[in-house]
């Protein structure tokens, strides 16, 4: 199969996921041959996943929330009128799609979680199918129970999901736990996209607690418990442009610019972990036996931290309360389940999307014939009423 990979720049998440579906994809002889990456003023684009995806990368403007004044959580009313504004933009960027689907001669396009992808397919109708990709197609699961904290923001979240996935031929719901395929919705169910780094790295408990914060607003929480136990060691990454690669608060809370080799090699030593709810860090976490809190940030990590907790793999926290993090742990047992449902992954990933290819084009073959088969019918009926008539 020949591969084009459409991201949703937003966070770590999406990157990683494709970094770990492309290792996977040629491992098993397949050929991925263009990426684009929707990005925003707001966030740029980590390096290390420049460094690593080891293939030019196609930059596009693209829809994203816009931080609240205390950078903390999204505001939505902000979100939507910033990208009301650069509408324009992104109709260009719609253009771009078509124009690289066509000229990387891609038999097949993942998406994952951009909303201009789904756009575009609904808009001009490719002949190739498009799989989507991403927790979120867990959330038009019917099995899945959404918190129901924030309706209009929940009802939002899956309204957003539907269009990311608009002209999808099928979905891969990526889930901590199995649930049954939904056929109705073409939403297949499979385990967490994570990379083989992540999965075989040397694991050992260390005297620190690792944190990942998205929104630089929470660095004066982090700081506020911080000073009350300043003993206790702390290291947090974050995405802040204007700071250095490591900022020392003091000997026990240093902060660290977003280094994925540097993240995973801190996570595989720590005793626990606390981050704002993103799916790929909890998981990573769950994998290597790291005790979990998530702090959500907006509506969508409030379903996946509500999840986290359903199946009793972390806790859910208003902030970073490291007290609360640690008292779970005390007690916290590695899920040996999970680990044994993750190492399914490849292969269940990798066989959906080889079916899904094999039936679209199977299918497009069948309805050639059958076009055939009645262009001929018709003909084959009217040189006989021409003759009859010319008689």
């Amino acid at each position: 199969m020949k591969v084009m990979f459409v991201i949703q720049g937003e966070g770590r998440g999406h990157l990683t996921q494709a970094l770990a579906l492309k290792e996977m994809l040629l491992r098993s002889g397949h050929e991925v041959v263009d990426v684009m990456v929707g990005k925003s003023k707001n966030r740029e684009i980590p390096g290390f996943f420049q460094e690593k995806i080891g293939m030019p990368i196609t930059l596009f403007n693209s829809p994203n929330f816009v931080p609240s004044k205390e950078n903390r959580k999204f505001s939505l009313c902000k979100s939507v009128a910033y990208n009301l504004l650069l509408s324009p933009s992104y109709l260009k960027s719609l253009f771009l799609i078509r124009r690289h689907v066509k000229e990387s001669e891609a038999e097949m396009v993942v998406n994952f979680y951009e909303i201009l992808c789904g756009l575009s397919f609904s808009l001009f109708q490719f002949d190739i199918p498009e799989v989507c990709i991403g927790h979120q197609y867990l959330f038009l699961h019917p099995s899945f129970r959404i918190p129901g904290k924030y309706p209009t923001q929940e009802d939002l979240l899956r309204l957003f999901t539907q269009a990311t996935c608009m002209g999808a031929t099928s979905k891969l719901a990526l889930s901590i736990r199995d649930y049954e395929d939904d056929g109705g919705q073409h939403i297949k169910v499979v385990p967490p996209l994570l990379r083989q780094s992540a999965k075989t790295m040397i694991r050992h408990h260390g005297d620190y607690i690792l944190g990942y914060i998205l929104n630089a607003g929470f660095y004066q929480d982090v700081v506020a418990w911080h000073e009350k136990h300043p003993n206790i060691k702390l290291h947090f990454f974050w995405d802040k442009k204007t700071v250095s690669e490591e900022m020392k608060f003091d000997e026990n809370l240093i902060f660290h610019r977003i280094d994925d080799d540097k993240f995973l090699r801190m996570m595989a030593g720590c005793k626990a972990f606390a981050t704002t709810a993103g799916f790929e860090s909890v998981c990573e976490a769950l994998y290597m036996g790291k005790p979990c809190m998530m702090i959500p940030a907006h509506v969508e990590q409030e379903c996946n931290a509500l999840d986290a907790e359903r199946e009793m793999v972390g806790v859910a926290s208003e902030s970073f309360d490291m007290g609360k993090l640690s008292a779970f742990a005390h007690g916290y047992e590695e899920d040996v389940e999970f680990r044994m449902w993750e190492n399914l992954a490849e292969t269940r990933i990798v066989a959906a999307l080889e079916s899904t290819y094999m039936d679209y084009y199977h299918r497009k073959k069948n309805k050639a014939y059958e076009e055939d088969d009645s262009f001929a019918v018709a003909s084959s009926l009217a040189v006989p009423a021409r003759r009859v008539w010319q008689g």
